[in-house]
């Protein structure tokens, strides 16, 4: 399995990096980091673009589901037969989210484990270079001469968690006001109590993480975490823009 993982994620990843290095003049790694962050992706992109998609239409259903879940909720049976037809009407796949982080998890701990060994020493093995890629000549740690990579950064692991809550704000449903006079059931306590959690602890957590390691690996937060704004805001735009056109055609 650590052979299967090496060949397949650890080594690409490594190779990319010392790509970009020798694209880089004065080979910056810290740019090479945001190239190889932004590579990644991109690859994973159309995995993301449904992921996203599949998201904003279960918000767009939810007031359905609530209903469903309050008319069905001594019939289990039935509430799951009704939760997949509307799945079905909607051409949701309720796993597509928990698609996107199983693929994306080997390759976070990839990059993790690349950047961490290459953030102590810059000196990249030629046993582990592919063929056409040469042994990187130049390097510095220190990103665009200002920042050392090597050290701890407050200000990038500031920036993690700023990007992280960010993101968060776009990615979670907004969560229903509590009703004067009822309690509210544990479903809704639940996703208030997550909403809270990935909206506020998550990102300091991120942050915490971010800069108890090293600046290179907040580097690739930070970047990771604006990439998904950006991929996040760019999905919802040419979604609505289809949605629209469906409507008017």
């Amino acid at each position: 399995m650590a052979d299967l993982f090496n060949v397949v994620v650890y080594e690409p990843i490594y190779n990319a990096l010392a790509f970009f290095v020798n694209l880089i003049p004065g080979g910056d790694i810290g740019l090479a980091i945001v190239g190889v962050t932004i590579l990644v992706r991109l690859a994973l992109f159309p995995i993301s673009w449904t992921a996203i998609k599949t998201q904003m239409t279960m918000r767009k259903i939810d007031p359905l589901l609530k209903e469903m879940r309050e008319k069905y909720k001594e019939n289990k049976e039935e509430l799951a037969k009704k939760m997949m037809a509307l799945f079905k009407e909607h051409k949701i796949n309720p796993f597509a989210s928990f698609f996107l982080i199983l693929i994306q998890l080997p390759v976070i701990i990839g990059l993790y484990l690349v950047l961490q060994n290459e953030s102590k020493v810059v000196s990249f093995d030629p046993a582990i270079l592919y063929s056409f890629i040469s042994v990187p000549t130049e390097t510095t740690l220190i990103f665009l001469g200002l920042l050392d990579l090597s050290e701890k950064s407050i200000l990038l692991a500031l920036i993690v968690a700023v990007t992280q809550f960010v993101f968060a704000k776009l990615m979670m449903p907004p969560v229903a006001e509590k009703k004067a006079g009822s309690e509210p059931s544990f479903s809704e306590d639940l996703q208030r109590s997550m909403s809270l959690q990935m909206q506020y602890v998550f990102p300091v957590l991120l942050g915490i993480v971010a800069y108890a390691t090293s600046a290179s690996i907040a580097l690739y937060f930070v970047v990771s975490n604006t990439f998904s704004i950006g991929q996040e805001l760019f999905v919802r735009k040419m979604h609505n823009e289809k949605r629209s056109d469906n409507t008017n055609a």
